[in-house]
């Protein structure tokens, strides 16, 4: 059917909103009805046929159980099961937009919408209605994204694909939460690919390994003679994606200082380089990653609660590799294709045995953890199967969590076993582990020195 032959009711409490709607669909179809109060509903579905209904998802109602959206897409589904239902939702509401896949919506569109995206999925819904699939067929498929290699079969990983299709070709903000190692940055990449700003630069800044003094010149730039070693004038990371993306990692780590900094950058849409009074203009899209908890981010004496706003327009939980069942075979087989072809092995398979190994460890690492441990287990397999002595876990990982170690008794030791700890955890980097020591630099090489580190 085509979208001319369409009738589409719209359900939505915004009498704004039900204008903009009549005025950009009405020329596009052969009826449409609004309706503020979806307490309407029932009555409209028994007396008249729609092809598509858009429905809102929250309404100030009675009903105010918070999701009044699901609640209304449930009685359209009892009522007439093959109307298509697309939610209207706000970015703040993308997980329960999400949800309503699970329970029989088309699809979703954000507020504020695009006409050309929201016609599209409008005539998708009409086509999918149509067809001899149905809407079940497509709602079932797994999430995918052409063009782009992010692997994950589990309801977690599938919402997550489902919420990058939605959220990426908008120029929202978005917060990437999660543990070290689970793939935020692949999934960052992911955003920008496919985005409005795919042929434009990505640049990916980690702004908790700079130092105070590097913090500006590196995101904003400097002017030649700005301190000693600015030789020559520099642009920083900001302008650099100009009209593309920046891609600021570990944002969680960040003074309060430097928050600020940022903010006024963010929110006037301008950089000034060290060394100048003369500000530049940048549009950029704002990605973040952090594997702070957002919780402690709400902590105001850590993190600047109006900058949490800023850059969390949309935020994007990626869960430990350990809560993800059958992802973890489904990686590891695909870095064994990976390592079999870089180190000129034969296709491997896995054991029982190895795959029973893989599905019961924990992965204090998350998925960097298991590719390392599979590229160890190719180079050193013999034959055709990966066995489960092949598998072996970095010691470093798999040692005890700080709370479960024994303690010392003598306030020396201590000190040593917990600079030891702290350094081994970020890797020898100096700025991280001073700042999670809660010492300076200089105080972190004086005990590394007297305790021969």
């Amino acid at each position: 059917m085509q979208l001319k032959k369409a009738s589409i009711l719209v359900i939505d409490d915004d009498p704004d909103v039900l204008t903009a709607m009549r005025l950009l669909l009405r020329p596009q179809l052969k009826e449409i009805i609004t309706e503020k109060n979806p307490e309407q509903l029932p009555a409209l579905l028994k007396s008249l046929a729609f092809d598509v209904v858009l429905l809102d998802m929250n309404f100030k109602s009675a009903l105010n159980t918070g999701n009044e959206g699901l609640y209304w897409l449930k009685k359209i589904k009892e009522l007439k099961p093959d109307t298509a239902v697309v939610m209207i939702t706000a970015y703040g509401d993308i997980d329960l937009a999400i949800r309503s896949l699970k329970e029989g919506a088309f699809d979703f569109v954000v507020k504020p919408w695009q006409n050309e995206k929201l016609l599209h999925t409008l005539s998708d819904a009409i086509s999918n209605k149509a067809s001899s699939t149905g809407s079940q067929a497509r709602k079932n498929a797994p999430a995918q994204l052409s063009g782009f290699e992010l692997l994950g079969e589990s309801e977690a990983m599938q919402d997550i694909l489902l919420k990058i299709k939605k959220v990426a070709p908008t120029d929202a903000n978005i917060l990437i939460l999660g543990e070290n190692g689970t793939g935020k940055e692949l999934i960052a990449k992911a955003i920008h690919q496919h985005s409005l700003r795919a042929d434009k630069p990505f640049i990916k800044v980690d702004v908790g390994a700079l130092t105070e003094s590097l913090f500006e010149s590196e995101l904003f730039g400097h002017k030649k003679g700005a301190f000693t070693d600015a030789r020559e004038d520099r642009a920083g990371r900001f302008e650099a994606a100009h009209s593309g993306t920046i891609f600021l990692d570990e944002i969680g780590n960040i003074s309060l200082h430097q928050q600020s900094k940022l903010l006024s950058v963010l929110q006037n849409r301008q950089v000034i380089r060290l060394g100048s009074n003369e500000p530049v203009d940048i549009d950029v899209r704002l990605l973040c990653a952090t594997n702070v908890p957002l919780t402690e981010l709400a902590n105001e004496s850590r993190f600047r609660k109006d900058l949490i706003y800023r850059i969390n327009t949309v935020e994007i939980m990626v869960p430990p590799l350990r809560k993800r069942g059958n992802d973890i075979i489904l990686l590891a087989s695909h870095y064994m294709q990976v390592y079999a072809s870089k180190y000129m092995k034969p296709q491997l398979e896995l054991s029982k045995q190895a795959s029973d190994k893989l599905m019961s460890y924990h992965y204090p690492g998350n998925v960097r953890e298991l590719q390392y441990a599979i590229e160890r287990a190719v180079i050193m397999a013999d034959g055709y199967v990966l066995e489960a002595q092949d598998i072996l876990f970095s010691p470093i990982e798999s040692a005890p969590a700080p709370e479960t170690q024994p303690m010392e008794s003598n306030l020396e030791e201590l000190e040593k076993a917990t600079i030891h700890r702290v350094m081994e955890k970020h890797s020898g980097n100096m700025t991280k582990a001073a700042k999670e020591l809660g010492i300076t630099r200089t105080a972190l090489y004086r005990r590394l020195g007297k305790y021969d580190i």
